[in-house]
């Protein structure tokens, strides 16, 4: 009987120990996560912040799941250290655990600027149910609120704040929204949905200092430009929970670096999810694509192989789907292209008055990314196109067609 050890207990951590159930029904699986709270969807907090759905709805398995499982579960305990050489881990309390295989899905947090006042009480970022609990806590006594940052986390948190009738202004140091995942046409219609929805967005500036004593009263931009805030919700992106490996020989880059089977460097040790880094199929080259589609994907290979099985991981895709006050978005892949590259055509289509934007980027008559916005029936099929590299030369002309 083998000792499974998995850390992290969200979308990989929960897919793992599901595959290793499927091969394995007799070992050890302990599965140690520092959050209070049994696994949850975290894609669904901002719907929970909007008071669209009810807490227990947003639980990923049922609470006997674990049980059902045979699964040893610690919450509220943090892994500080693995042993490599020992096979063994270090928790925060001193405890230590040997195993046979080890998976780390330990996720990412948010990045928090060097901000004066960044520590200040009513100052949350917008990952956990933790920062939910926080944020709806402060909601009677919150009029006026702002978001930092115009990524997804930070864009989901003010549509759930304004849904709570909390006036909001979006603070964003980049000339766009969602810059990560949309080209500059694309935004612009999500922007408009948001200001038209009463969300206030300032673009290409950014915070100087939280004022207040203790409390949140103001905010100050860059610009001189104060403005009255009681909460503030950080979305500047995340970055990976690496610090347990840091001292050990498991390599890594922006994440853990993993093979086509989801092994590190170091063969009985195993990652999945937004901690890890893999081949990203439209781009060719290893990249963190922290999403839950793909932390669902990358735990269950893991698992399989961690049990025995002999997988191979085809490779993740930047995707994201959103909808905002009724607009859908959809973005896979390469989403921009700049001038400099060659071999890159763009395919577009564009109708402000209908709210109807598409974009097709190709390589060498090869899909690898596309732009939906307001229509997304299709965008399944061209998911479909990027992953298995169809050539679309002869029927390049049709792709923007219904």
């Amino acid at each position: 009987m083998k000792q499974y050890i998995i850390i992290g207990n969200s979308a990989a951590g929960i897919a793992a120990v599901e595959a290793i159930r499927q091969r394995d029904k007799a070992s050890k699986i302990l599965v140690f996560s520092d959050e209070d709270y049994p696994a949850y969807c975290r894609c669904l907090i901002s719907y929970y912040l909007a008071g669209d759905i009810k807490e227990d709805k947003i639980l990923y398995r049922p609470e006997s799941f674990y049980k059902e499982n045979n699964i040893e579960l610690s919450l509220n305990k943090k892994v500080i250290r693995i042993d490599p050489k020992k096979n063994r881990i270090t928790c925060e309390d001193k405890s230590q655990f040997n195993y046979d295989a080890l998976l780390i899905a330990t996720g990412a947090s948010p990045k928090f600027p060097e901000t004066k006042g960044i520590k200040k009480r009513g100052v949350f970022g917008f990952r956990t149910i933790k920062d939910t609990r926080g944020i709806a806590g402060l909601l009677p006594v919150t009029k006026t609120a702002c978001v930092l940052g115009g990524g997804l986390i930070g864009l989901k948190g003010a549509y759930g704040l304004k849904k709570r009738n909390v006036e909001v202004k979006v603070i964003i140091k980049s000339k766009q929204v969602l810059s990560q995942m949309l080209d500059f046409e694309a935004a612009g219609f999500v922007q408009r949905r948001l200001e038209e929805n009463g969300i206030e967005i300032i673009l290409g500036q950014d915070i100087n200092e939280i004022i207040g004593n203790g409390d949140i009263k103001a905010i100050k931009l860059d610009s001189g430009k104060a403005f009255e805030s009681s909460l503030v919700i950080v979305g500047k992106g995340v970055s990976a929970n690496i610090d347990l490996i840091k001292e050990t020989q498991i390599k890594l880059n922006e994440g853990i670096l993993a093979n086509n089977s989801m092994q590190t460097n170091i063969p009985n040790i195993y990652t999945a999810g937004d901690v890890c880094e893999s081949f990203d199929v439209a781009l060719s080259q290893l990249s963190v694509n922290a999403l839950w589609p793909v932390a669902v994907e990358q735990g269950k290979i893991s698992g399989a192989n961690m049990s025995g099985d002999n997988l191979n991981y085809e490779g993740s895709l930047g995707m994201n789907s959103m909808e905002f006050f009724g607009l859908p978005v959809v973005s896979l892949g390469i989403y921009k292209v700049k001038e400099t590259d060659v071999n890159f055509e763009e395919l577009k289509l564009c109708n402000t008055k209908e709210n109807l934007y598409k974009k097709v980027i190709l390589r060498d008559n090869f899909i690898v990314g596309a732009i939906f916005v307001g229509d997304i029936r299709n965008s399944g099929v061209f998911l479909r196109l990027i992953r298995e590299r169809i050539n679309v030369s002869s029927f390049k002309d049709r792709l923007l067609q219904e």
